[in-house]
């Protein structure tokens, strides 16, 4: 990321550390770190909904028809806008629409995706389930794990649908996060993004 990119989208797969990477750039670069299911899981309590997977998907897929398939980065971005002269840039996860990540391209930024070994990363989803207050959300068999990972990967219904596997093809930068050490991690992000430690 260089001096110019304010806008980062982070995106990839459950369980490989998007938060993790939005927290570290926050906590060490400046950045302003929204997560758009953050968003979605505010509206679904608001509603009254549960807070679960396929409630997010539905609330996510009625946004995009009707204000577009960036609405989430704008959402993201307008909240940033608030704020800007506070901070280096805005981090928006998880992006998981291939309009999401056209979105942050038409705005000057970069998309990251992240992944890591898929039990690696379901046990970890397990492990934190309770401290990020998703027990609820996150307790799944590792069958269910990978299977609504599927469901996400490819669109399953019109252009505002999930298509996790359309936003991969519009990264820009590739980070394997299969350890759990959260200084290498970090190392990666700035080689990766050409920050400074």
């Amino acid at each position: 990321m260089n001096n110019k990119t304010k806008i980062l989208g982070i995106a990839g797969t459950n369980g490989a550390g998007k938060d993790t990477v939005g927290i570290i750039l926050a906590d060490y670069h400046n950045y302003l770190f929204i997560s758009v299911t953050d968003l979605l899981r505010q509206e679904a309590e608001s509603r009254n909904q549960p807070v679960e997977r396929e409630v997010l998907r539905q609330i996510s897929a009625e946004w995009r028809r009707e204000s577009g398939l960036g609405v989430l980065i704008d959402k993201a971005v307008e909240a940033y806008k608030k704020v800007e002269s506070r901070y280096q840039g805005v981090v928006i996860a998880s992006l998981r629409n291939p309009g999401e990540a056209t979105r942050v391209h038409e705005m000057g930024g970069q998309v990251l995706w992240l992944d890591a070994d898929p039990k690696v990363r379901y046990d970890r989803v397990q492990a934190n389930m309770v401290a990020r207050d998703r027990a609820e959300e996150d307790n799944k068999t590792f069958e269910q794990f990978m299977s609504e990972e599927e469901a996400e990967m490819h669109q399953s219904g019109d252009a505002a649908t999930l298509n996790m596997s359309g936003v991969k093809q519009e990264s820009d930068i590739f980070i394997t996060n299969d350890k759990d050490d959260i200084n290498l991690l970090r190392q990666d992000i700035e080689s990766s993004l050409g920050l400074q430690a």
